[in-house]
Parts: C-alpha cells; structure tokens; sequence
C-alpha cells in the first residue's frame, strides 16, 4: 500500500513537473500542425525533385518538450512554459518557392505568443486580420520580405501593446488608415517597399513614443502631416521614394532628436527650411531628387553632427562664391546637378572620413586634383562635368575605392599602369572620354569587378586576358579603335559583351560558348566576316544579338530557333543570302508578348533596367525614359541583305516583336496574311523587295501600328481601310507601287474592285532600331542595381534580439 502511494505521489509530482516546466500540450500542437502545413504547402509548390528542405524545424517532433526546439521562446517563469517567441524567419532553402498564408492559422492559436517574426518566407495572400486579433499579447511583429497582399488589416492597429511592426518589403496596397493612432506603444513602424498610397494620416501624431518612422518606396502623397512635429523622440523618419508634394514642414527642426532625415525622390518644393540647423543629433540628410529651390544654405555645414549630406537634382543652386569651413565631419556628400563652377572645391579635403562623393552633372573643370585621389574614398562620381588632364596613378593606390565613374568628361591620355592596384573597384565607368592608348594589362588584377565601361574612348591595341572565373559581368569597350580578331578573354560569367563600333575582323570563333551566362552579345559596326556558325545556337542564355553592319555571309541557320530567350534579333546590313528559316517563327522569347515575357536578373539578382527601347522612328527620335524592371521590347531586323524567296508565314507566330524590318532585300511573292497576327507590332518595314499581291486586309488588327513602310514593290490592290491602317497616310511609304489605291495615297480605287476580306492584323514599331538608345538603357540600369549592391553590402542581416522581458 506505501508503495502504492508512493507511486501516485510521483505520477503526480511528474504530471505537476510537466505542466510546470514544459510547454502546454495545445501550444506544441499548434506548432507541429504549422511545420506539417508549411512543409506540405511548400512540397506541393516546388518543382525540385529533391523534396523541400526547412532550416530550423529539424528538431520539431512530438516526442520533445517544444520549449527545447530551435526558434522556440517560452516563458522563463516557473508556473508558466506558455510560448511567447517564435523566430520563424527565412524558413525556405536557396530556392525557395511560394507559400500561402493559410500555413499560418495554427499561430493564431498561441494567444501567450510576445514575439512573432516570420520574416523572408515568401507568404503570400492577405493577413489575417481575425487570426491576429487573437494575439492580443504582441510587442514585436515582424513579416517583412514576404509577398501579403491587400490593405493592413484594421485588427492589426488594435494590438495595444505593439511596440514593433515590420511589413516592409511585400504586396500591401490601400491607404494607411488613421486607427494607426491607435498604436501609442509603438517605437518602430516600418511599411518600406510596398504600394500602400493617399495622404499619411493627422494620426500619426498620436504614436508619440515611436522612434523610427519608415514608409520608403510606396505611394504615399500629399504633403508631410504637420502632426508628425508631435513625435518628440522619432529618430528616423524616412519618406523616400513616395510621391509627396508641397513643401517641407517649416517647423520640422522641432524634430530635435531626429538622427535621420530622409526625404529624397518625392516631388517635395521650396527651400530648405532653416529650422533644420536646430537638430543638433542630426547625422543623416537626404533631399536628393526633388523639386527643391533657392540656394544651399551654408550653415548646414556647421552642423556638427552630420555624416551625410545628400543634396543632388534639385533645382538647387551651389554658391560658388561662398566660403566653405566645414564644422563636420562627412562620410557622404552627393551635390549633382547643383551647378558647381570651376574646380573641385577644396574644402572637400578637410573631410578626412568621406567615402561617397557624388558631384555629378555640374560645370567643373580642371584635372583630377591631387589631394582627392589620396582621400581612399569607396564612391568617386563625378561624370557629367567638363574635366581635363590624365588620371593621377595615386587614384588607383586606393585599396578601399569601390566605384570609380568619370564618364562624360575630357580625360585624356593614356590609363595609368597601376590602376589594377586598385583591387576593390566593383564599378569602374570611364566612358566618352579621349583616353587613348592600351588598356593596362593590370586590370585583370581587379577580381571583384562586375562593370567595365571604358565605351566611347580611343582606346587601341590588345584586349587584356581576364581571369575566366572573375565576377566580371558587364563588358562595354563600344566605340574604340580596337582591331583584331574579337576578344573572347574575359570571365565565363559575363553576362553583357559590347564591342560595337570597333575595328574588329575575322570570323566569330567557338569559345564563344565559353560565356555559359551571356544575355547580350554586342558586335555590330566591325569588320566580322565568314558565316554566322550553327554554335550560336548553343548559347541559350541570350535575348539579344546584334551583328548588324558587319560583312557576314551565307544563310541566316534554321538553328537560331533554339536560342528560346532571344527577344532581339538584328542582322541587318550583312551579306546574307537564301530564304528567312521558317525557324524564326519558333523564336520562344518573340512570341511572348511583353506582359508575359519574365523580365531580366542579373548576378546578384542585378536586374537590367532598360530605356524604353521601342523606337527610333525613321523620321524621328523618339524620347528616352528610363524605368525600373521594363521588359526588353522584342525586334527582329534582317534589313539590307540579299535574302530571296517568300517570306514565311511562320512569322506570324511572333506576337511579342514590336519591330519588324525585312526592308532592302530580294524578296518576293505575296505578303502573308499572318503578319497581321503581330498584335505587339509598332513598326514593319517590307520596302525594296520585290512583294506582289495586296497589302493584307489583316493589318487592319495591328492595334500598336506606328510605321509601315511597304515602298518599292510590286504591290496592288486597295489599302486596308480601318483600325490604325487609317493613319498610315504617308505617301512616301507607298511610293513606287504602282497598282495601289486608297485614302491614304489620295488615289481612288476603281468602284468595280471589290473590298477585301477583313483578316486579322498586328503590327510592328519602326524600320531601323536605334542601338544607341539600348547601350545609353544597359549601362544606366546595371550601373544603378550594381551600385546598390556594393553599397549596401552583398547580404543584409538584421538582428532581432528583442529583450521581450523589458517590453
């Protein structure tokens, strides 16, 4: 009997001891039901074979005490296990895959839960409101870096005790609503890189012990609340990239704690306001890219505190006459655009910490000073200016300078020997300048660089041999006096290769296949002869491929088709000979049309940001814009060979060009009605064939039509009346034709004739591309992400080592 008690008193000490010190049996099932939920969700959506794999959930299992498993908090407290943290950020292996927020409902169970971090899952779907109205015990919320969808759910702005919310970086949309004020705990509010729009609410005033205000990269508008003057202790307020107006609040130095102002690309007007020198803490200022005016204040150099002074496109006006005596100490000044005169400001020098200057697109001249090639800066930018004389070999001792851009001066000489001293350089842009000489064989010396432009110079002689495993991702030497045959010497990893408008001779060699990553190959305006090699078709990576003005020879191959991502095709101004493949119509990457076709990724998940690369009208330039994440605009031109025989039909299969120009060559038949299938067709050029027959009643559908030239043919037949074909009333791209008829020649047809069938129609963007306008788009967009990168660092890691015990 004694030991019978003696067992049920230590039955009941152990059920007491579980209950005491392990987690409670409901919350540990709610977490085995998340991890069976998001692992099946994410096995269901991923193409791997290899199964899915989940960092960190490893030891998840019915058998442990959930208090024990990675990415686990509970409550240290002797009478209570409850789970009141969950670390459950970047669950997802390299490749990760999409997973719905419905993987989330078992969380909403865990109502002792403090801390709740699901950040860079890739969840997508809306949040749910109810299931996080049942967390009413949250400090710290956290679902950055995911793809959540719809407004910010009303039930969010009713966690009372919320001292942290994170929900940058996904797919949000609406307004920010004013129960926001709703928030009083708050410190941290951070919406970035979303598209929530309408005016920032007077309520935000009420979250008055929030220290950083964060809502970069949306589409807030209107002006600046003056209610955001009530938050005494905010630290950080950053409000770039939105699209607010008026001006600056005249009072915002009321702000006295701020260490961070940020406020660039907006649309903000008037001057600097005064009251800003009273924010003595103030470290970072940056009003870059706005509408600004008036003169640049000098006291903002008096302020002891500041690091970074970013002032650049404005209309804001240096004082050249003003004497400059730093109080601080910079480490990033950016004036572009400020109209600067004469030489680089001396005063620059006394800021001894500076590692970013940007004094772009003013009026300097002068040489490359001395004193500044000595400063070990990590950003030099000074393009756009009037600078003369040779680059000091000193520039390129430095061991910290990580982007170099000096394009668009009147540098000349030759480059300086060492300059692949300079190993850190990740950027290096010397374009359209007057360097002459070789390139120095020490460059390959720079392992990490990813951009060369050196475009636009007279630079000759030999091309350096690179190291084929280099970073080396972006190569532009366009424009020189190289000669030779084509160099093939830089890393496998390259992913644009200009070398147009040089010298370059022989036949295009098979290493050329080397280049396993290559997306742009770049050769027109040389001297390539010999044919174009069926090896072509193995580089599968390619969209675009220009050779134009080039002296090729022979057949365009049938198996050009399997380069499946091609988007730009241009052979023009060759010598080629035989029919157009039918193959061409199988051309993957100009089917697609533009909505559907995936944009560009680079290296680092670098992404090509393209001018819109349509047009360059046959009669006139149309204006450049350039525009983040813009698909490549497909075109095929075959213009100005001596190709033969019909045209084929297979063509119409390519929905997504934009221009097609088969103009200047031998041939002949009837213009297949298909053509009128192009429904993206800006542009089609036919002219100086031999075409016969009518123009097809089928053109009539290219909705997008611009140009169409069908001049110099054997054409007849009444012109298709109706949809664009109405404003195709230029003469001139129906001369010598002399059966045609129609409105638009003022020629009217014979009653007898009848009207043609109505066929479906596409059409096509301009007769000639302007490749200019590409290489000006590939630069700027490369350049920007490239830049983006290296300043920021190649990862960013975020610590959330949130002491929820003083919360």
């Amino acid at each position: 009997m004694a030991k019978t008690c003696l067992l049920l008193v230590s039955l009941g000490f152990l059920s007491f001891f579980r209950a005491a010190f392990c987690c409670p049996n409901d919350q540990k099932q709610a977490l085995l039901k998340f991890k069976s939920a998001f692992l099946e969700n994410t096995a269901v959506n991923s193409s791997s074979s290899d199964g899915f794999f989940s960092y960190g959930l490893e030891d998840w299992n019915s058998t442990s005490d959930c208090c024990s498993w990675d990415r686990v908090i509970c409550d240290s407290r002797p009478n209570s296990r409850a789970v009141i943290a969950l670390y459950l950020d970047s669950l997802q292996s390299p490749e990760p895959v999409v997973v719905s927020s419905s993987v989330l409902a078992p969380l909403f169970g865990i109502k002792s839960l403090m801390m709740l971090i699901l950040s860079s899952n890739h969840i997508q779907g809306q949040i749910a409101g109810e299931g996080i109205a049942n967390l009413g015990n949250l400090v710290h919320l956290d679902l950055m870096q995911n793809n959540f969808t719809g407004s910010i759910p009303p039930q969010v702005f009713h966690l009372r005790h919320l001292q942290y919310l994170d929900l940058s970086g996904n797919l949000l949309t609406g307004v920010l609503k004013p129960e926001v004020g709703y928030l009083q705990k708050l410190r941290i509010l951070k919406l970035d890189d979303n598209f929530i729009g309408g005016n920032i609410p007077m309520e935000i005033g009420n979250l008055t012990k929030i220290q950083e205000l964060s809502l970069r990269n949306n589409h807030f508008s209107g002006g600046i609340p003056l209610s955001v003057l009530n938050l005494k202790g905010l630290q950080v307020l950053d409000l770039r990239e939105n699209l607010f107006s008026q001006h600056i609040p005249t009072m915002i130095g009321r702000l006295s704690n701020l260490s961070t102002l940020a406020l660039s690309k907006n649309k903000l007007t008037s001057v600097i306001p005064s009251s800003i020198q009273n924010m003595t803490k103030l470290e970072t200022l940056k009003l870059d890219n706005n509408m600004l005016t008036g003169e640049i204040p000098s006291w903002l150099f008096n302020m002891k505190a500041l690091k970074n002074l970013f002032l650049g496109k404005n209309a804001l006006k240096w004082n050249n006459n003003a004497k400059i005596v730093p109080r601080c100490m910079l480490s990033g000044l950016s004036l572009q655009s400020c109209g600067l005169l004469g030489p680089i400001p001396e005063w620059i020098s006394s800021q001894r910490s500076l590692d970013y200057l940007d004094l772009s697109n003013n009026k300097l001249e002068g040489i490359f000073p001395q004193w500044l090639a000595e400063m070990e800066l990590g950003t030099v930018i000074l393009s756009d200016n009037n600078l003369t004389g040779s680059l000091p070999p000193s520039l390129f001792h430095s061991r910290s300078l990580s982007l170099l851009d000096l394009s668009r001066n009147r540098f000349s000489g030759e480059l300086p020997e060492n300059m692949g001293n300079a190993t850190a350089i990740m950027i290096l842009i010397l374009a359209e300048n007057s360097f002459s000489g070789k390139i120095p064989s020490s460059i390959t010396n720079i392992y990490r660089l990813l951009l060369l432009d050196l475009s636009k110079n007279r630079l000759s002689g030999t091309i350096p041999v690179f190291d084929p495993t280099s970073f080396l991702a972006y190569v532009d030497l366009s424009l020189n006096d190289f000669s030779g045959e084509v160099p093939l010497t830089f890393s496998q990893e390259t992913r644009i290769l200009a070398l147009r408008g040089n010298n370059f001779t022989g036949s295009l060699a098979r290493n050329l296949t080397n280049f396993y990553m290559l997306e742009h190959l770049d050769l027109h305006d040389n001297r390539i002869t010999g044919e174009l090699p069926n090896f072509i078709s193995e580089l599968s990576t390619l969209r675009s491929l220009n050779l134009r003005n080039n002296s090729l020879q022979g057949s365009v191959p049938s198996s050009i088709s399997n380069l499946s991502n091609l988007q730009i095709l241009d052979l023009s101004h060759n010598n080629f000979t035989g029919s157009i493949p039918a193959e061409v119509g199988n051309l993957v990457g100009m089917i697609e049309t533009p909505s559907t076709f995936s944009s560009i990724s680079f290296i680092f998940t670098f992404s090509i940001e393209y001018t819109d690369l349509i047009v360059n009208w046959k009669r006139s330039v149309q204006g450049l814009s350039s525009s983040a994440s813009i698909d490549i605009y497909s075109w095929l031109d075959l213009s100005k060979n001596h190709l033969s025989s019909e045209i084929p039909s297979s063509l119409g299969k390519l929905r997504g060009l934009k221009m097609l120009n088969i103009s200047y060559n031998g041939l002949k038949g009837k213009i297949p009605a298909t053509l009128g299938n192009l429904e993206s067709l800006e542009s089609i050029d036919l002219s100086h064939n031999t075409f016969s027959g009518p123009i097809p009643q089928s053109f009539i559908k290219l909705q997008q039509l611009t140009t169409l030239d069908v001049s110099n043919n054997h054409l007849k037949g009444k012109i298709p009346v109706g949809g664009q074909m109405d404003t195709m009333d230029d003469p001139t791209y129906y001369a010598n034709n002399s059966g045609l008829c129609g409105f638009q020649i003022q020629l009217n047809c014979p009653d007898n004739k009848p009207p043609q069938a109505v066929e479906p129609v596409n059409e096509s963007s301009e007769s000639w591309f302007a490749w200019e306008a590409m290489w000006i788009g590939f630069p700027f967009g490369f350049i920007v992400s490239a830049s983006v990168i290296f300043l920021t660092g190649f990862c960013t890691s975020r610590c959330l080592n949130n002491d929820i015990a003083s919360s």
